[in-house]
């Protein structure tokens, strides 16, 4: 299942986002519903940030601007800003880690 799709965009990345959580954590990658545009999987993303006024979406930009190693400039939420479901796009040069 891959959670993630290249484009000439560059690379999109569909997450299921937990936000209050009681730390960062990034993984498992979770199976999901068939939607066009989007991967077939979500990586899922607890983060201790609180889901209202884009705190938990700033959050989750910095976690993975640092997972990936770009600058969270580079991020940009193209889908999902009050859902849980979020798809991000990735510009420049990025490689995604292996989870595990």
């Amino acid at each position: 299942m891959t959670f993630h799709l290249r484009t000439a965009a560059g690379l999109i990345l569909a997450v299921k986002a937990q936000p209050g959580a009681k730390r960062v954590q990034i993984g498992p990658v979770l199976p999901a519903a068939p939607a066009p545009g989007w991967p077939e999987a979500r990586l899922k993303i607890a983060i201790n940030a609180a889901p209202e006024d884009g705190k938990a979406n700033a959050a989750i930009i910095a976690a993975l601007a640092d997972w990936l190693g770009v600058k969270p400039a580079a991020i940009t939420l193209t889908a999902g800003a009050t859902s849980r479901e979020k798809k991000f796009l990735i510009t420049g040069p990025v490689a995604v880690p292996e989870l595990g």
